[in-house]
């Protein structure tokens, strides 16, 4: 095959780039797009350091995404993993129905508990 032939496979990540920026003391990590392994690649050398750092609340709004698979539960497990072993508090910010349901399918909605508006998340973290 030649290397010609591989660019019907080729492809760019025309996803922005996750937003981050303080809100009331929290950091908010606002994610767009797709969700999947190339995100999680692309997305976890960014949340790790912010999960591990020093702020008491993490939130990470999926209002933008388009499209959530099992990389994306990775992602928020991890993240909440790190933020909870240091103290601190993870909120997640959803209003898709089918990230929800994806997130109460594994079990997850007790423990991270999403809100619907980031005023919401802000309340539940305290």
């Amino acid at each position: 095959m030649q290397l010609d032939a591989l660019d019907e496979f080729a492809f760019e990540d025309s996803d922005p780039p996750p937003r981050v920026y303080g809100l009331d003391g929290a950091v908010v990590v606002e994610l767009h797009g797709d969700i999947d392994l190339l995100a999680y690649q692309r997305v976890n050398p960014l949340i790790d350091p912010i999960t591990a750092g020093p702020a008491q609340t993490v939130i990470i709004d999926l209002r933008e995404i388009t499209f959530f698979d099992c990389s994306g539960i990775s992602l928020l497990v991890r993240a909440h993993r790190h933020t909870t072993a240091r103290g601190g508090r993870l909120s997640v910010v959803c209003t898709h129905a089918l990230t929800l349901r994806i997130l109460s399918i594994a079990g997850l909605t007790a423990t991270l508990s999403p809100a619907p508006t980031l005023r919401a998340a802000l309340d539940a973290a305290g």
